[in-house]
Parts: C-alpha cells; structure tokens; sequence
C-alpha cells in the first residue's frame, strides 16, 4: 500500500501564504482523486479541497477564494497553495487519496 506525506506547514502571520505538499509513494503509489482535510483538536475534520484526475478542483467555502490545489502527476504531488491565511486557518492539514490518510502537517496562523 502506497504512502501520503505531507510537506510544507509551519508557522505565519495572518495574511501570509503556505504551500503544502502531499507525496505519494510506496509500491503501489497513485494519485487519483486527492482530498485535503484540516483537523482542530475537539473539533470534526474539515473537508478543504478535491482535485480530480483530469485537474479540476472544488473547494469548500471557507477557503474557496484563497486557497488553490494543484497536482504534478509526474512527481506524484499535490500542492495547496495558501493565501490570505487568518487565524481560523489554523489546523492539523491532512491528505487523502483512497485508501491512503497523510499524518498531517500544522498549519499556524498568528501574529
């Protein structure tokens, strides 16, 4: 079974920007349809954003404006590119593509 793992996160002020990544890999790696999740202690996940194999995406309102998803197939990645960051930002970011969870990256947002 193939592995996600996730890149990229750490600490910025509101208003800044972020690129997460989440690498496949493992013998039977893929890249199908790629969901990303943020995960607050005590609270439910959160579904953020799907890319589908052909590169399209959606995006829940709370960061549709703002945040951007994209793929290199080749290198087996996806990216979240994230802007105008605010502080309710602030989360656990977790990649999913089935059957296969991330560990998650933090994401902190603050002055």
């Amino acid at each position: 079974q193939g592995q996600l793992v996730e890149s990229g996160g750490g600490l910025v002020q509101p208003g800044g920007s972020l690129r997460l990544s989440c690498a496949a890999s493992g013998s039977t790696a893929s890249l199908n349809v790629l969901d990303w999740y943020r995960q607050v202690p005590g609270k439910q996940r959160e579904w953020i954003a799907r890319i589908f194999t052909d590169g399209s995406t959606i995006y829940a309102p709370s960061v549709e404006g703002r945040f951007t998803l994209s793929r290199d197939s080749a290198k087996m990645t996806a990216y979240l590119q994230m802007d105008n960051l605010k502080p309710e930002d602030t989360a656990d970011y977790i990649c999913y593509s089935s059957p296969v969870w991330g560990q998650g990256t933090q994401v902190t947002v603050s002055s």
